[in-house]
């Protein structure tokens, strides 16, 4: 055995990832005056899918808008059947154009909407006010 002999590893097999069937989430939207989030969560709090109207493609001003809050709450809810999804939560958070476009476009996909939650922070006090006016 003169010759060198090449040593081969062997890695064990390969475990494919589970696909985990959940069949209740939430989803929570934050619909701002520039762009519009859509997170789905499983219920524990874990990110299962997400969205924005910008990685939907739109740019600039069209991201405020409900057309392309609709077409990112669309691909959330894609891979959220994809998942095996049926029913979520919903909270939605911010005075943005995509909230209510949102959950329309959440029940034209079929997912059952068991609730609707308003989680828009609000402030008891709100900011300091200016100071007063001399003349």
């Amino acid at each position: 055995m003169t010759k060198k002999q090449i040593k081969t590893k062997s890695f064990g097999a390969k475990t494919k990832k589970e696909e985990k069937r959940i069949t209740a989430g939430r989803v929570y939207v934050t619909a701002t005056f520039n762009n519009t989030l859509v997170t789905l969560t499983d219920n524990s709090g874990k990110t299962l899918a997400w969205a924005t109207s910008g990685s939907s493609g739109f740019k600039g001003a069209r991201k405020a808008t409900p057309f392309a809050a609709i077409s990112a709450m669309e691909k959330v809810a894609q891979k959220a059947k994809e998942i095996g999804i049926s029913s979520c939560e919903v909270y939605i958070k911010g005075p943005g154009p995509g909230r209510d476009a949102t959950i329309k476009a959440l029940r034209g996909t079929g997912i059952n909407i068991t609730m609707i939650a308003d989680v828009t922070p609000i402030p008891h006090n709100g900011p300091r006010p200016k100071k007063r006016r001399r003349v």
